[in-house]
């Protein structure tokens, strides 16, 4: 049984993932930082409907932190499905922006992408078989107001699945990005009525966790091994 791991696997969009690794038939190790509790609750979840899971807690922004969680699970064996999916953001013009708003989206969405990333290499390389899939965001394609900070760090993100996916093509591991327009849960419930929902999105309605989980599956498969270093849009056409 392959392992995953997704991180951030304990909010909206990171539990439906997780559900959806766990029926394909993976062995699910489930992420958080501050509530381990939602964590052991996708865990629960997954094992309730016939999968495998675990939960481990840490916070990806602290390199010595994520590699001391890491060492344990990589005994186990490799982790050749890795699902990048923590991230955070706090929003202001730059104008206004302190160095801490400017730095923390970085160190999490960015660094943590690396903290996680790296550790896992050398025994997914040994398996010659893995797949990488990273959370972006539309906000790192587009850009968007008042996100300079966690648009930059987004867009940084896409430069390293290009390149990563460079390094490990011949070996059979697929690095990818999937970037998420508008998709259903409470930050979006917080930031967008159903009308500007309709105004924004060709599609004139937001994405659901699910179908961000679906993609995931399917980069995650035997089928998507002839794709990588792709930023794949996930956003109702918006263009």
């Amino acid at each position: 049984m392959k392992r995953a791991l997704v991180t951030g696997g304990s909010g909206d969009l990171g539990r439906a993932i997780c559900q959806r690794l766990g029926r394909d038939g993976l062995h699910v190790i489930v992420h958080a930082r501050q509530h381990p509790e939602r964590a052991v609750a996708v865990v629960n979840a997954i094992r309730t409907a016939g999968g495998s899971a675990e939960a481990v807690t840490f916070d990806v922004a602290d390199e010595d932190q994520a590699r001391q969680a890491l060492v344990p699970l990589l005994r186990a064996g490799p982790i050749q499905v890795l699902v990048n999916n923590a991230g955070m953001h706090i929003d202001a013009p730059m104008a206004g922006m302190s160095g801490m708003q400017w730095r923390q989206p970085i160190e999490v969405c960015l660094h943590g992408f690396f903290n996680v990333t790296q550790p896992l290499l050398l025994p997914m390389l040994g398996t010659r078989w893995g797949r990488i899939i990273n959370i972006s965001s539309l906000a790192g394609v587009t850009g968007n107001r008042g996100q300079t900070n966690y648009a930059a760090a987004k867009a940084g993100l896409h430069g390293a699945t290009r390149t990563l996916a460079l390094e490990l093509a011949s070996r059979g591991i697929t690095v990818n990005a999937i970037a998420p327009g508008i998709i259903e849960g409470q930050a979006t419930e917080t930031a967008f009525d159903a009308a500007t929902i309709r105004r924004l999105v060709p599609m004139q309605r937001a994405g659901t966790p699910d179908e961000v989980a679906a993609l995931v599956g399917f980069l995650a498969s035997e089928a998507a091994g002839y794709l990588t270093g792709q930023i794949i849009g996930l956003n109702g056409g918006i263009a």
